[in-house]
């Protein structure tokens, strides 16, 4: 609740409140150069001297010509203002998105300022044409035709930079994606009230963050993808806390949101279902998260490990008894890692899968076992898929994870233990096994020993001898490979820069013993040979 008050309130930052402290210290500092020379002059300071005097005793004819030079001035600066800020503002639409346009024209301060310097030049120009050097002597406030436009050209004149500034931070990629948040959930807030078209203006936000976001990925501006990814994330969070008060009709999914590209190709009974679980906005953003992690795969395998991230926390944020959304997020982890396989980004997957087990933990340690051991069979699965396209080093990368989530299962006393472990043994049967080649899941079976190790070190003798009967039937030569694989290793993070930085291949030392013991039981004895680098940590 404390992160969502902070994003709420970081969106509501506006660039204009710099601008307006910006103007007003441009205002004091002219005001206050002003007093200096009227002192020097011996005016306005002096005790004896009386301002209005002063300045009703200013040659009114030369007034009124500076006034009609004004409205050049004015006019000349306007037109300036317009040609740059429109140039500034295309620039940005067409790098970022086409929205900013829309968003800069209904902004309320641009339509006050550019009206503001109209308003000024007009004045300036009626006066200059239409009044004379005499003083009427009916006159209620006199010289207020000379006043009045000198006090709006000096508002337009300080005001200048300080709205220049407004306009860059207007366009800056962050605030748009702020903006594009925050109508969005406008738009929710006021479904009640005006019914259809507000659904479209959810979408329309989405998809132009959705399209900042492709577009950043093409300039490699990684930090605003990133963004888009987390607006998305905060949207779905304050979304939630709206949710029970909308009416069921916003979750049908019907009209114009049924033609929608995400759901235009739904089948009737996909669209039944969502609109009973109520559910289509989550799948909407979902599956832009899924468009994004497509266009990282190979070129910005941080955004899509952020991606991961992101729906990870979803998943465990949702609070939905139903338990829907976090089955939605457990398929949209199985895409993520298909994705990666077809796009044999081996590096991307490596950094899913860390966050996919990560989900099956907080699945396990708030009781939900049977979700978790689903996320277990789907990695396996998805292993084995990598082992048949010839990604060898990923389906060691399953049987690592499901090695730490067999721990942590253990553990916690969870009842899953015993099924995530039966998976754990199935990781080294693929369908389509490589003919002559079965050294390629030596990395498996090491994995398989580890952890055999350490259920021996915890005193849980009784599943370490499932593991032994498991590999009872390996070759003797390559159980000695990797009993001296795990004795040689002694680096526990690996040797080169990885997030998750962990050696797959480390041995804690406390657990040697009884990595030699288990060894021993398959009948493996004797000291390693040799010292090598161990299986690492990255693909």
């Amino acid at each position: 609740m404390a992160a969502r008050s902070r994003t709420a309130k970081r969106t509501s930052v506006r660039p204009a409140g710099g601008a307006g402290i910006a103007a007003g210290a441009l205002f004091l500092t002219a005001a206050g150069l002003y007093l200096i020379v009227s002192w020097l002059e011996g005016f306005g300071l002096s005790l004896q001297a009386n301002p209005a005097l002063w300045l009703s005793g200013v040659d009114r004819s030369a007034a009124l010509d500076a006034v009609g030079n004004a409205a050049e001035v004015i006019s000349a600066l306007l037109a300036i203002v317009i040609t740059v800020v429109a140039i500034v503002v295309e620039l940005a639409a067409t790098r970022y998105t086409h929205r900013i346009t829309d968003l800069f024209i209904r902004e309320p301060i641009n339509v006050i300022v550019l009206s503001f310097f109209v308003l000024t030049t007009v004045l300036c120009i009626w006066i200059a044409a239409t009044f004379g050097s005499e003083v009427s002597p009916e006159a209620l406030l006199p010289q207020a035709a000379l006043w009045l436009p000198l006090a709006m050209l000096t508002i337009c004149l300080v005001v200048l930079l300080p709205y220049f500034a407004f306009v860059f931070a207007f366009v800056s990629p962050l605030n748009t994606i702020r903006r594009l948040k925050a109508q969005a959930l406008v738009s929710i807030g006021r479904y009640a009230k005006r019914g259809e078209p507000e659904r479209i203006e959810i979408l329309e936000a989405i998809e132009e963050l959705s399209d900042l976001a492709r577009g950043s990925l093409t300039h490699k501006d990684r930090t605003i993808a990133m963004a888009v990814t987390d607006a998305f994330h905060d949207l779905l969070l304050d979304y939630w806390q709206v949710r029970d008060a909308l009416p069921d009709d916003f979750f049908e999914l019907d009209g114009e949101l049924a033609r929608d590209p995400d759901f235009v190709a739904v089948a009737a009974s996909v669209r039944d279902q969502l609109g009973r679980e109520k559910g289509w906005l989550e799948v909407k953003i979902l599956r832009q998260y899924l468009e994004l992690f497509s266009n990282s795969l190979g070129q910005g395998r941080d955004v899509g490990s952020f991606l991961a991230i992101r729906t990870r926390n979803l998943a465990t944020e949702s609070e939905d008894e139903s338990r829907s959304m976090l089955r939605l997020c457990i398929q949209f982890f199985n895409s993520y890692i298909r994705a990666s396989i077809n796009g044999r980004d081996l590096r991307l997957a490596y950094y899913v899968l860390d966050q996919y087990r990560q989900l099956a933990e907080e699945l396990i340690a708030r009781g939900d076992d049977e979700l978790a051991t689903e996320c277990a069979n789907f990695m396996r699965y998805y292993g084995q898929i990598a082992y048949d396209a010839n990604m060898k080093f990923l389906i060691e990368t399953v049987a690592y994870d499901l090695f730490r989530l067999i721990e942590f299962s253990e553990q916690h006393g969870s009842p899953a233990t015993d099924a995530l472990l039966a998976i754990f043994l199935e990781v080294d049967r693929p369908e389509e096994p490589f003919d002559g080649d079965e050294d390629r899941l030596l990395g498996v079976r090491r994995i398989q020993a580890q952890l055999a190790a350490a259920l021996l070190y915890r005193g849980d003798r009784s599943r370490a001898d499932l593991i032994r009967d498991d590999m009872r039937e390996e070759r003797p030569e390559r159980l000695a490979l990797i009993r001296d694989e795990l004795a040689r290793e002694t680096h526990s993070t690996y040797w080169e820069y990885t997030d998750r930085g962990v050696n797959f291949a480390y041995l804690p030392p406390e657990q040697q013993p009884h990595m030699e013991a288990f060894f021993a039981s398959l009948g493996i004895t004797g000291n390693p040979r040799g010292r090598g680098q161990g299986a690492g940590g990255a693909g």
